[in-house]
């Protein structure tokens, strides 16, 4: 143990002797990217991505071209020619639309009332895990950090399938479907047994209920009582279907294409998404929003004060408050500008659960921050699009509501977002022959070489 913690520290103290050898060896000028025409992250100033696909899966709107020139408009997102918000009003609060939408992402048209029942009857089949693979594998090395406990656990289900690298539709289909049906249990096992091992609470493992929606087992298997009322379902129902899909152009997704490109098998490909969800960039993004709202609580205890909450959001998009990041989290995204449809159809689900809980006046700060911060932000700053409330502004709330510990934020966006990285994985391999290779423009200048021995 001694020898390991000195090896440890000697590692440590090498590593940050040579940082600073690194970020020179390793900084590129910003100016670069524009003087040899490179787009930053695959975007241009104006936010608009670099195409590297086609795909029938989904779309995102947010602008419109008028007389030549784009312009804003409400942002709409649609899944296989769906308007999303058509979708969830249709199923609403009258049924659970999870496993709907899959079957529409997956296979191109919504199901038939007979085809919806045999759906649900497959993935209810699904929902299940190789024997001792819970003990052996998710209750050994529990880890706070679920997304990579989940990780693991994908990548050790490979070796219980026997055509893992079998890249044939009908068994890359097998392996999503099964990956979605096991997602769930994946990530609500996996704090189990990190809200056990490490924060000394009881253990409790309930198995899936095969009749029952995602939603609706997602809450059964959480709660040590498995008690959930139906509203509570309904609500995150809806947040896991506005959460499957997005555009095909996020982060994780475009990882999905580039390691499926490669012929990859499943269990790895989506190894690699979770891998990329979870940066707090991308996946993790209403945790930070939930870690902003706590530190405005302190500062601003009264919410119908609107002069200091306007005043403390000031500070905060200044650098002067929260983590002085200078961001109001939730606010903004990458696409969207005037609105982002999935927090405008979200938030009528939002605000029912808030009542049901007696949660109105944090319902209200979160509408007040709602107004305030997009004119604060365009004031302060200066974008070239306007700023709107996205998902993940609500979200956070709404698990917190349903009383989710903050350890499963981002597995329950995993949970929803496979369908999509499924439905990509298998356009892909329809689709594409070549492997996904972008060039990268060196900049290195040509040096001569020193012989070893002349080297001081």
């Amino acid at each position: 143990m001694e020898e390991n913690i000195k090896v440890d520290r000697s590692v440590k103290k090498f590593a940050r002797e040579h940082e600073s050898v690194c970020r020179h060896a390793d900084s590129v000028r910003v100016g670069l990217y524009d003087e040899l025409g490179v787009k930053r992250g695959l975007r241009d100033k104006n936010g608009r991505g670099v195409l590297t696909g086609v795909t029938n899966i989904s779309e995102i709107i947010a602008s419109k071209e008028e007389n030549g020139v784009r312009i804003p408009c409400d942002g709409q997102l649609w899944y296989r020619g769906y308007n999303v918000m058509d979708l969830v009003k249709d199923f609403g609060f009258k049924r659970f639309g999870f496993e709907e939408v899959t079957y529409l992402l997956l296979f191109g048209n919504l199901p038939t009332a007979d085809q919806l029942v045999e759906f649900r009857e497959i993935l209810g089949s699904l929902r299940t895990l190789p024997k001792n693979f819970t003990r052996d594998i998710i209750m050994k090395a529990p880890s706070h950090d679920i997304m990579n406990s989940m990780t693991k656990s994908v990548l050790t289900l490979a070796a219980y399938d026997e055509n893992v690298s079998d890249l044939s539709i009908p068994n890359v289909l097998r392996q999503c479907l099964a990956l979605i049906s096991e997602f769930p249990m994946l990530a609500v096992y996996g704090y189990c047994a990190y809200n056990h091992y490490e924060c000394d609470e009881s253990m409790y493992i309930h198995r899936p209920d095969p009749e029952l929606s995602t939603a609706e087992n997602l809450l059964r298997m959480l709660r040590p009582d498995k008690h959930y009322t139906k509203l509570e379902a309904q609500v995150l129902d809806a947040a896991l279907v506005l959460h499957m899909e997005h555009g095909g152009g996020n982060n994780s997704t475009f990882t999905t294409r580039v390691v499926s490109s490669a012929g990859s098998d499943t269990y790895s490909v989506i190894a690699a998404a979770l891998s990329s969800l979870k940066g707090p960039k991308h996946g993790g993004a209403n945790i930070k929003v939930m870690k902003m709202m706590d530190d405005i609580r302190e500062n601003v205890p009264d919410y119908d004060d609107l002069e200091k909450l306007e005043y403390y959001l000031e500070q905060i998009v200044d650098k002067k408050a929260f983590d002085k990041a200078g961001l109001i989290y939730g606010i903004g995204h990458a696409i969207y500008a005037i609105s982002d449809p999935r927090a405008r159809v979200f938030k009528k689900f939002v605000e029912k659960l808030a009542v049901s809980k007696h949660q109105e006046e944090e319902y209200k700060l979160y509408s007040n921050i709602e107004k305030l911060a997009p004119e604060i932000i365009g004031r302060k700053r200066k974008i070239y699009k306007g700023v709107s409330a996205n998902v993940d502004f609500y979200s956070g709330f709404v698990y917190s509501m349903l009383d989710i510990p903050v350890e499963l934020y981002t597995p329950i966006f995993a949970i929803a977002r496979i369908v999509g990285w499924s439905a990509h994985r298998i356009e892909e391999l329809i689709n594409v022959d070549k492997i996904i290779r972008p060039a990268y423009q060196s900049i290195a200048p040509e040096r001569v070489y020193i012989p070893f021995k002349d080297r001081s």
